[in-house]
């Protein structure tokens, strides 16, 4: 991590506050031995007697990259849950994502259900965000995957959430101003579509973070369990054990499930903004010694994807956008805002992560 979070600070001993965070929040209380192990069986045993009679268990969003696989895995053949596996079409999956959705689903013999997005309308939207010159543009596809799923779990009944989210490759939080927005802002997305959409929103889930947060968690009482967090999990292990099992194929750099998303942190973040994205994702493997400081800055050195490939990416974002090369680049060219510029809940959005951190239900740094 660098000043190009702009915000960033450091101790008298040249540590930033995301190392500090990780050694003082973090790794005190990250239990991947026996202290987990055990954490882990007992929920296990939690979910299996809350699911019985019923079709499954749990519920689990699987993208075909590797967090979510691995943890498919795990929840199945480590742990004998039943969980239903859900994936979100939001119209940009590659066919890598979905070929290791396949492998899995044939591999250990789970049932997979599908949700296409209405894509009119997220289109509609994702060009709407393009034009509101907010650094934040993958806000429609995490809408539309953690509202379908949330919305599928509690119209079936299903109590029990398990998500790939983990400490050990996500560790060190991307900052806010670099397109990490926290949770599902509705009055951001409405606000910022009604000066820029052009059709309305009548399918598109949106689940604003108040209500998954409050409603759904203390009054339908839905649980949102990780359980990477109580093993070992070590990216390059969980990589080569897919692939011998599956035949699954890992992916260049995180996030590359979604062309979207690999256009997004690849090209637009870092050209338009000046956010590498891989600065805190390669933190995240320095900090849980999964990769060397020199490693990182040398992958940082360069592009993680050649320019002719970039520039036929830029041609192919804007075509399926039903924009031309030029409109994207117009775009691309234009003034950057913040989401400070649009109605927002962000005040209480802060409040709230900040309450959840003093609280220690949320360990990571929110900056």
């Amino acid at each position: 991590m660098d000043t190009s979070d702009s915000s960033i600070t450091f101790d008298d001993r040249d540590w930033c506050v995301y190392c500090n965070n990780f050694h003082n929040s973090i790794l005190p209380s990250w239990n991947t031995d026996a202290r987990g192990e055990k954490k882990l069986l007992e929920i296990a045993e939690k979910i299996k007697e809350q699911g019985k009679g019923k079709d499954f268990d749990c519920i689990i969003g699987l993208s075909g990259g590797l967090d979510s696989s691995y943890l498919t895995y795990i929840a199945k053949e480590k742990l004998g849950l039943r969980p239903l596996l859900f994936h979100v079409d939001a119209g940009w999956n590659t066919d890598q994502a979905v070929g290791n959705i396949e492998k899995l689903v044939d591999g250990l013999g789970l049932d997979l259900y599908t949700e296409v997005i209405n894509w009119e309308e997220i289109k509609d939207l994702q060009v709407a965000l393009l034009k509101s010159q907010i650094p934040h543009q993958d806000i429609a596809q995490d809408t539309a995957f953690f509202s379908t799923l949330y919305k599928f779990a509690r119209k079936n009944k299903i109590k029990y959430v398990l998500t790939g989210g983990n400490y050990s490759t996500e560790c060190c939080r991307e900052p806010e101003e670099w397109g990490a927005y926290p949770g599902t802002d509705k009055t951001l997305i409405l606000d910022i579509h009604s000066k820029f959409g052009k059709f309305p929103l009548k399918t598109f889930p949106i689940i604003d973070v108040f209500t998954s947060k409050i409603y759904y968690k203390y009054i339908l009482g839905m649980q949102v369990f990780k359980p990477l967090d109580l093993i070992p999990y070590i990216k390059k292990n969980a990589e080569d054990l897919l692939e011998a099992r599956f035949g699954w194929k890992k992916f260049q750099h995180k996030h590359h499930e979604s062309r979207f998303t690999r256009f997004f942190e690849d090209y637009w973040l870092p050209r338009k903004f000046g956010f590498d994205r891989r600065r805190a994702h390669f933190s995240s493997l320095i900090l849980t010694g999964q990769m060397t400081r020199q490693e990182a800055l040398d992958r940082i050195a360069t592009p993680e994807l050649d320019e002719h490939f970039l520039e036929c990416e830029f041609e192919y974002v804007a075509h399926k956008l039903d924009l031309t090369v030029a409109e994207l680049r117009a775009i691309f060219e234009g003034e950057n805002k913040s989401s400070y510029d649009y109605k927002s809940k962000r005040a209480l959005i802060e409040i709230g992560s900040k309450v959840m951190s003093l609280l220690g239900l949320e360990k990571r740094l929110y900056k």
